[in-house]
């Protein structure tokens, strides 16, 4: 069963030089746009991270220092990627806890403003576990009936992820698995995180509050006005730039307020 689109999406995997979203770096994206219309345009490259590639890293996607040596780093491509997802939502495997999170610290270490936050997120492999527990290339062989071949290829595991969301739709139907880039995503969508990490979550009044620490489950807002040494902690400490961003978002938006209730 085919999508149903009202505007493109695009399914991403990244390979990469380790499994942090908050350190480590791209060495190859691979984007698949969907077009309502059905048009496919992929654009698959590799990138130089600008820093060596562990030898645990290369025994998992095979790419190597050498491999990417004469290769364009983040920065120098990052306005062209975000020129390709503008307008489109974003789908993937495992997409909303590493790719997603690892592509928006990218963009910000390149100085390029795009709010991946506001985009609706399909995780293929949310879909997956809440309805079979299993791998993408399980999910390959039980939804598609095929054997995943070059998986750990970005470009393959792009391509077969999104067979597979075609392929769960198919089989589940409209009434367990609505054909709805909405529905899809907040289906897919485990935590309601404000940034990626998890350190700032909202509660159930759709507040943000602290997912860590010693202030866990109060308001960002109240920590900052009670202790504002704590905000200050946390932007020389060593977290997301993410995190970071959403954080001086909340506090700007407070002395906003503070400001015109003055």
């Amino acid at each position: 069963m085919k999508l149903n689109l009202k505007k493109p999406i695009v399914f991403l995997d990244l390979e990469t030089t380790g499994v942090d979203p908050a350190k480590d770096r791209i060495v190859e994206i691979s984007l698949v746009k969907l077009h309502p219309g059905g048009e496919r345009e992929v654009k698959t490259r590799r990138i130089n991270p600008g820093v060596p590639i562990p030898p645990q890293a290369t025994a998992i996607h095979g790419i190597s220092d050498a491999d990417v040596s004469d290769q364009p780093t983040f920065p120098q491509i990052a306005k062209s990627l975000a020129a390709f997802i503008e307008g489109a939502d974003l789908a993937g495997y495992n997409s909303n806890k590493f790719d997603i999170p690892l592509l928006a610290e990218e963009f910000l270490r390149a100085g390029v403003d795009i709010d991946l936050k506001k985009r609706r997120a399909i995780d293929v492999q949310n879909i997956f576990h809440k309805m079979e527990q299993r791998t993408l290339a399980a999910a390959y062989r039980l939804y598609c009936d095929k054997e995943l071949e070059g998986a750990h290829s970005a470009e393959a595991d792009t391509l077969a992820t999104l067979e597979v969301l075609e392929a769960q739709l198919e089989r589940y139907g409209e009434e367990l698995l609505r054909n709805d880039v909405e529905a899809l995503a907040e289906f897919s969508t485990m935590n309601r995180f404000a940034d990626y990490a998890g350190r700032v979550i909202y509660d159930e009044r759709g507040v943000e509050v602290f997912g860590f620490g010693k202030h866990k489950g109060r308001a960002v807002s109240e920590v900052f006005r009670d202790e504002p040494s704590y905000y200050s902690w946390m932007m020389s400490g060593d977290f997301p730039e993410y995190t970071k961003k959403v954080i001086t978002e909340i506090r700007l938006r407070d002395a906003m307020v503070a400001t015109k209730t003055k």
